[in-house]
Formats: C-alpha cells, sequence, structure tokens
C-alpha cells in the first residue's frame, strides 16, 4: 500500500522524540477505556507459505455501548494536508490491525471501527478520521492484502528453487583452476560455512574475485548463507565482479545481483534535490515502485547500474531508492565500503535485525583501514559557526536563539585560539565535554531555526543545513569516543578546529563485520597479514592465508637500487642521479613506463630535470587536479603499439598506482621512488604513539607498513596475465635494510640489490640475453 513522495526536505531530527512524546499524551489523555500499544498477532497461509503478521496498536478503545475503536496515531512536523495524503496507507494499517483484534475475540462484533489521529508537533493540531467496518469487509480487505503480497512471497520462494537448482548445476566456469585459486576458494568455503573470518593475501592474477564469489554462492545454494555482500573501494572494481557474475551465468548459473552507486551518481537529474516540488522522479514515487520492482526483478539477474536507471525512467521513479528496494530481493550486492560500515549511512534495512546470515566479501581490503578511519572521525571548525552568526540578522524567536547558541561556541573557540598563540595545535586525550554541550545547543537550535517554514527559501538555509549535518555528525561521533581517539585543537589564521581523530578503527571494523556471519578480506597486498588481521578487526582464530603469484617470477625483473637515499634530508642531492636512472631504465627497453615518486613537489623537481637532460623521451606528467576525462586520456597513451618510449611521471598511492589494467605492452615497466612512508604528520605520529603503547610497532604501524602497501601495489600494475613480462625498479637505500627485504613478497625472491645505475644496466642485458 505503498504512496506518495519521496520528500527530504528538511525535518527536525528531535520530531522522532516528540512524536513518541505526542504518543504518549495522546494515549494518556485518551481516559480509562483507551488501551495502549497493544500487541498483536495472526498466523495464516499463502500459498502454502507459512507467513505470521506481528504488530502494535497504538490504541483499542472499548466503548460503554461496547463499541471497539482501533486508534492509529500519526506524528508530523509538516502540515496535515501533506500527511493526509498518504491517509489511505495510514488506514490500511489500522484495518490490519482491526481485523487481526477480531481473530483473538470469541463474540465478535458486527462492525469495528478504525480510528486515524493526526497530531501536528508545532501547533499541537489534532484531527481524526473514523470508518467502521463489518468482520467481511475486514476479512476481505486482508485476504485482498495478502494475496498481492503473495505474489512477492510466490517469487521468492519460486526464484530460490530456481537459483538454488542452478547453483547444483554450475561447475566452476573454466577447466582448470590458476595456482592459488583453489586454495583461496576452498579456505573461504571453509571460513563460511565455519562462520569465521579470511584474511587473505592473494597476488595479481590468482582471480581473487572469482575465488571468492564462486565459493559463496555454493555456500548460499546449501544454505550456509542468506545474503552476499561484494564490498569495494573503487567503482572499477565493481565491475570484476560482475564480470564473475556474467561469467557463471554464462555456465548456466541463475542468480540475482545488484550493483548500488551513489546517490548523486545514479541520479536521472543534473541536480539532484530530492523532493516532489524539484524532481519528478520524487513525485509519486511510491505510488509506482511497487510495479517497477516486479518488472526489473522479473527480466533481470544481473541488474547494473545502467539498468537500473533504464527501468527507473521507465517507471518514473527515483533510481536511487529504486536499487535499494531491488536489493532486498537480490542474492548479491556490490557495493562501496561504507554500505555496511558508514556509522549514517550502512543500509539499516539489512542490518537492523540481528543474526541475519549474510557473507560479506570485501575486495582491496587494504583501503578499508583509513576509509573506516576517515568515517568515524569528525571536526568542526570555528568559522563555520562564526559566519552564520554574522550574517544572521532575524529578530525572531528561533533566530535569536540560534545566534546565541552560536555565539557561545564561537567565543569558546576564540579563547582556545588565544591560548594557542604561541603553538599551532595541542592534543587531549579525553574529550571536551564542555565544547560537547554548546555543540548540542547550536544542534538543536540550528534543527529549530531549519524546521521553521519561513527559514526554507532563508539565503542562510543552505549554510545552516550544512552545520546541522556536521554538528550532528561530531556528536554522534562523540558518542564513541574512547581509548581508540583522541582530540586534536589545530589554528590556523583567525580560525580553529577541533577534531575527533580515530586512531584506531579496528573495533568499528569488528562491529561493521559483526553485521555479517562470515567475511572474506582479500588484497594482493595484505602485508604483514599478522598486522592486517589486526587492524581489520579480526581475532586470533581467524584464518590467514597467503599464496602465491601465479605467473612465473622470470617474468618479471625486481631491481632495488640502494645507493641513492631518498630520505627528506638528502632529496635536494637525490634529483640528479634519480633522474639519470630513470633514464636508464627506460632506455633499455622501448615501451612504456610508469615512474612513481612519493609526492607532487618531489615529482615535479625531478620531471623538471629530466625534461631539460633528455627531451628525447616522451613524458607525461599526473596533475593534482585531474578530471575522469583526464585520467582515462592519462592512461589512452599507455597504448601497446607506441612507437617511441613514454615515461608517465606519477604520484605513489595515486589514481594510477592502484586498480588500473595496463596489460601486454601498455606497461613495461614502472620506477618506484622511495618506500612509500606517509608524510610525517600530526596524526601519522598519534597513531605511532598509540600503537607504540600497544604493542611497540607505532612506527611500523603508523609508516613502514602503509608505506610498503602503496609500493606492493604500484609494482603490481607491471605483470597482469601470465604473458606480461617488465621490469620493476625500486630506488631507496632503506631496500638493502632487513626490515625492508622482509616485506617483499615471495615472487621477488630473486630481487637484485645495487649500488649503482651501471648496474642496473648490465642487469637488464644479461636478462635480455
Amino acid at each position: 500500500m505503498r504512496c506518495g513522495d519521496i520528500d527530504n526536505r528538511f525535518s527536525d531530527s528531535s520530531a522522532m522524540y516528540e512524536g513518541a512524546a505526542a504518543h504518549r499524551k495522546i494515549q494518556r489523555e485518551a481516559g480509562e477505556n483507551y488501551k495502549k500499544e497493544v500487541p498483536l498477532k495472526l498466523e495464516t497461509q499463502i500459498d502454502g507459505i507459512p507467513v505470521i503478521f506481528n504488530g502494535r496498536a497504538d490504541g483499542i478503545i472499548t466503548e460503554p455501548g461496547g463499541g471497539i475503536i482501533i486508534d492509529e496515531i500519526k506524528t508530523t512536523t509538516l502540515p496535515l494536508e501533506y500527511i493526509y495524503a498518504q491517509y489511505e496507507q495510514h488506514l490500511g494499517q489500522g484495518k490490519c490491525y482491526a481485523h487481526m483484534y477480531l481473530q483473538t475475540l470469541e463474540n465478535r462484533p458486527e462492525s469495528i471501527t478504525v480510528q486515524i489521529t493526526y497530531y501536528q508537533l508545532e501547533s499541537r493540531e489534532i484531527k481524526k478520521y473514523r470508518q467502521s467496518f463489518t468482520g467481511s469487509e475486514l476479512n476481505e480487505f486482508f485476504t485482498c492484502l495478502i494475496q498481492k503480497y503473495g505474489l512477492w512471497l510466490k517469487f521468492e520462494r519460486d526464484w530460490k528453487i530456481t537459483r538454488d537448482e542452478s547453483i547444483t548445476k554450475t561447475g566452476f566456469p573454466f577447466e582448470t583452476y590458476r595456482k592459488g585459486q583453489r586454495e583461496l576458494a576452498v579456505a573461504a568455503y571453509r571460513v563460511i560455512s565455519t562462520r569465521k573470518k579470511l584474511y587473505a593475501s592473494a597476488p595479481t592474477g590468482i582471480g581473487k574475485t572469482l575465488s571468492a564469489l564462486f565459493p559463496s554462492i555454493k555456500a548460499l545454494g546449501a544454505g550456509k548463507a542468506e545474503k552476499l555482500f561484494y564490498l569495494t573501494a573503487k567503482t572499477i572494481t565493481r565491475t570484476v565482479a560482475e564480470d564473475a557474475v556474467r561469467l557463471m551465468a554464462g555456465k548456466g548459473l541463475r542468480f540475482k545481483s545488484i550493483t548500488l552507486r551513489a546517490k548523486e551518481k545514479i541520479c536521472l537529474n543534473e541536480i539532484f534535490i530530492c523532493n516532489p516540488d524539484n524532481c519528478e522522479y520524487a513525485k509519486g514515487h511510491y505510488n509506482r515502485v511497487n510495479n517497477a520492482l516486479f518488472d526489473l526483478l522479473q527480466n533481470n539477474d544481473l541488474i547494473t547500474p545502467e539498468e537500473t536507471g533504464q527501468y527507473a525512467e521507465k517507471h518514473r521513479v527515483c533510481p536511487h531508492e529504486f536499487a535499494l528496494d531491488a536489493a532486498l530481493w537480490c542474492d548479491l550486492v556490490i557495493g562501496d565500503y561504507n554500505h555496511v560500515f558508514d556509522p549514517v549511512v550502512y543500509l539499516r534495512r539489512f542490518f537492523n535485525d540481528d543474526d541475519r546470515d549474510y557473507v560479506f566479501l570485501i575486495d582491496e581490503a587494504h583501503n578499508l583501514v583509513d576509509r573506516v578511519r576517515d568515517m568515524y572521525t569528525a571536526a568542526l571548525r570555528k568559522n563555520a559557526f562564526s559566519r552564520i552568526r554574522n550574517q544572521l540578522k532575524d529578530k525572531d524567536k528561533v533566530s535569536t536563539e540560534l545566534r546565541k547558541t552560536l555565539r557561545k561556541v564561537n567565543t569558546y573557540l576564540a579563547d582556545i585560539r588565544k591560548e594557542l598563540v604561541h603553538q599551532k595545535n595541542r592534543v587531549e586525550e579525553k574529550q571536551d565535554t564542555q565544547f560537547k554541550e554548546l555543540v548540542t545547543a547550536v544542534f538543536l537550535a540550528a534543527g529549530e531555526w531549519l524546521a521553521a517554514k519561513k527559514n526554507m527559501r532563508h539565503e542562510l538555509n543552505d549554510a545552516a543545513l550544512e552545520l546541522f549535518f556536521e554538528t550532528r555528525m561530531f556528536l554522534m561521533i562523540s558518542d564513541f569516543y574512547d581509548e581508540h581517539y583522541t582530540s586534536i585543537i589545530e589554528t590556523g589564521g583567525n580560525d580553529v578546529s577541533i577534531t575527533l581523530f580515530c586512531i584506531d578503527p579496528s573495533e568499528f571494523i569488528t562491529s561493521g563485520l559483526a553485521r555479517g556471519k562470515s567475511s572474506v578480506l582479500f588484497s594482493a597486498t595484505l602485508i604483514p597479514l599478522p598486522y592486517y588481521r589486526e587492524i581489520l578487526g579480526g581475532k586470533a582464530d581467524d584464518v590467514m592465508l597467503s599464496l602465491p603469484s601465479p605467473f612465473d617470477p622470470a617474468r618479471l625483473l625486481t631491481v632495488a637500487h640502494c645507493g641513492i637515499s631518498t630520505k627528506y634530508k638528502d632529496r635536494e642531492k637525490s634529483y640528479t642521479p634519480i633522474a639519470q636512472t630513470i633514464r636508464a631504465a627506460v632506455s633499455q627497453k622501448k615501451g612504456n613506463y610508469l615512474i612513481f615518486f612519493p609526492s607532487y613537489e618531489y615529482m615535479h623537481k625531478v620531471y623538471d630535470l629530466f625534461c631539460e637532460n633528455y627531451p628525447d623521451i616522451k613524458t607525461l606528467l599526473q596533475k593534482n587536479d585531474m578530471t575522469e576525462a583526464g585520467r582515462l586520456e592519462f592512461l589512452a597513451r599507455f597504448d601497446g603499439d607506441n612507437p617511441e618510449t613514454l615515461a608517465g611521471f606519477a604520484v605513489l598511492g595515486g589514481v594510477f598506482s592502484e586498480g588500473i589494467d595496463l596489460k601486454g605492452d601498455r606497461l613495461t615497466g614502472s620506477v618506484i621512488i622511495g618506500v612509500g612512508i606517509p608524510k610525517i604528520t600530526l596524526r601519522h605520529d598519534l597513531i605511532r604513539g598509540y600503537f607504540d603503547c600497544k604493542n611497540g610497532q607505532g612506527y611500523d604501524y603508523a609508516y613502514v607498513y602503509p608505506g610498503m602497501n602503496k609500493i606492493l601495489q604500484a609494482a603490481g600494475r607491471v605483470i597482469r596475465t601470465e604473458t606480461d613480462s617488465g621490469t620493476v625498479l625500486l630506488i631507496d637505500s632503506r631496500y638493502s635494510t632487513a626490515k625492508y627485504r622482509g616485506l617483499f613478497p615471495e615472487h621477488w625472491t630473486n630481487m637484485k640489490l645495487i649500488r649503482n645505475t651501471g648496474e642496473f644496466e648490465q642487469i637488464t642485458k644479461n636478462s635480455e640475453q
């Protein structure tokens, strides 16, 4: 009975609590004949499928003459005429309760009344609508309703029979497994069966996606899982999962999957404003969405964002909400990490029920650490408060209250700035509870100001709305604040900020993974595995698996030039020898090369010197503000048929060092300058200090391991298939140390350590011979 519009115009977040209080007020004032919060239950069957209906009637009124009234209360901050548009849906809920209640009575009355009570929270206006129905009318309504719902139950039942039969018949889509692929698939099936987690370091070429999906689908068909979630950090990785499902579908698998995209990326409008006045797809969305869903699901198994958009346009519904609804009926949901881990936008429609047999397949899992750390970090700046306070001139009550709260928090932050006049920052272990109280006051006042109808078109509405959500996020994160956090106070010019910094996100990753029964976390670069198991929320009894590369190690020449220091203090004198070494690397064989630097500044210094000294070499330079089109244009230059050598200068850890496939002759080699250590910052040093206290490995956790991951990702661009060959040249004196040699992957066992460029030239000549 869904009906009406999508409307995300501001509604004060306190309305939920006010609504609950209003419910209690109405119930309390209804008199002694009013029985509140009555639980109701009815068991029946739909086409042989057992169904249990549960509900709780807001109130049941027994009149002196024996009449019975079922009361359904609805509260709103909107004008009552807005909510009345959903009257038929609200009446339907009341009629269901009336029918369910009648089934509990031995002596049933000839009729029963349904009352819908509407309460406007601001004006406290109440309107009541009553309709009486006979038992046979309610029975007819209820029977019709469950027949409509029965279409979905039968669809689900019949689909699962079809799906499970196809899963049983579908074998691995290739004649043979690649080296390591079967081992990963078996380990994945085993952890799903035993409700554990698997942390797998599986180098490029094993076929990680298929190795995770195939056993998971088999487990689902065997009743060991209810639904699969394939989670990634990048859109391109989601298409790999789609391709794997498409491959198995070509072998007879019937399996419904859907790929979710962010609202702004799938919206059919140029500007997404989700309300019926601004969007034709939001207006009447719920009137049309059920038919749209049935059409989509009956005619598609593999649902990509393109299919979602086409059907959304066909049925004039919002593609984002449409996709989320469709996901409820799919066996596999392909999406972003935030769909499970983000404290604000995680998919509550799936995860608000306990004990669901969900399986999470987490690709490129090394990215999850920083992503979750960012999700659970929040900051507020003084300028965000002062800007609104200075511009808000209205004299009405809610504006005056908002301005007062803004003045208090602004004064508080100004005093902190004065305290820090001789230092740029301060770190505090404990949360500033006084600041939290001031922020809470701003949050509540901003909510009241935004809820006032006259401010909907106010020139400060957007700024106030942004501040409202920033303060809400800050307060939410403040409730998580514990020993995994620290507070950072920083100044800059006239501004000052307070950040609740999540140092250790492992507990939040653990709680996210707990929304499912089992998880498989995999990447080509989970090295060292014990570190990643710990930081990614694992326990001692969770399984670790390290697999060798399936490719012939002889096809990859790995060399570490240990004669050049790239430490910050030595960088200026490293520019010339690095440029000379790059020249030597790209001159040994015609082809395309990627040259990775630890920073844009370092890259530009060497790039300018290289172009000046070696103008005969074609070059490309990554820019720090490249558009998507610019990135595609950059990669398109890496053509296997290039007549000349091409050297592409890029930044380590950037868009070209991870998640790109330059197969065959499109990439001949990579030169990687430095050891990838993140820039020494206050935040990284806080991580270092935290883990020094926890396990004595702070420097490794904050700098070495994250840095080495960048190195391995960049090096992994060279060999993408069993027919590829190429060279990886690392430049940094620290590669000669035992610490770094201990982090080299197994297929780098033939790594050659050199001290000068001449040695490299000799090695490459020998390898060609």
